[in-house]
């Protein structure tokens, strides 16, 4: 990530704006920008592959066999639209998948999501990207990933829907057949 070109245009965008940037209280903005797109963009850098392998700390099941589904649920994300640059908050993921010998460390299942939401998205893309990284991590093709959440492109601007939530299923392997488990991540 080029930080100075990033400071380069926000300095730009704050006059196209009609701003002046030299102001006291925009003189350190173009800088502050630059700092927060490193941190908040900062999943752009790693692909699928390299964030499963990141996070892919698992666990073998004792026995090397397991009859029961992994679901955890309310996974707090923001992401950003990459229609508009809009903001998209108050992310809830849900995330489950059934075991093939091994489980996937907890904390791990929340750090997915998180980096893979820190990219410029679709929220359609990300349920799948994250669908991709769990099954990569645990060698199960069976994941289900279910993402509510809020667009300020819808909710901010245009339209000005306040309430308005958007909702994706990403289903694979036997989510998209077996409806006991795809009620799961609801």
């Amino acid at each position: 990530m080029d930080k100075k070109k990033i400071e380069y245009h926000i300095r730009g965008l704050l006059e196209a704006l009609g701003e002046d940037p030299d102001r006291a209280g925009l003189r350190e903005t173009p800088r502050r920008v630059a700092n927060m797109y490193e941190e908040v963009f900062e999943g752009i850098q790693y692909s699928n592959h390299e964030i499963a392998q990141m996070f892919g700390k698992t666990f073998e099941i004792e026995d090397g066999t397991s009859d029961s589904t992994v679901v955890m649920k309310d996974i707090t994300v923001f992401s950003y639209c990459e229609h508009h640059l809009a903001l998209m908050y108050d992310m809830r993921v849900n995330v489950a998948y059934v075991p093939k010998g091994k489980v996937l460390g907890l904390s791990k299942i929340a750090r997915i999501c998180d980096m893979a939401a820190k990219r410029l998205q679709l929220q359609e893309r990300l349920g799948s990207d994250i669908a991709e990284i769990i099954s990569e991590a645990t060698g199960s093709e069976d994941v289900g990933v279910k993402i509510t959440g809020s667009h300020s492109c819808m909710t901010a601007r245009g339209i000005c829907n306040v309430s308005s939530r958007t909702v994706t299923k990403t289903l694979r392997g036997e989510f998209k057949t077996n409806s006991k488990l795809s009620e799961m991540l609801d």
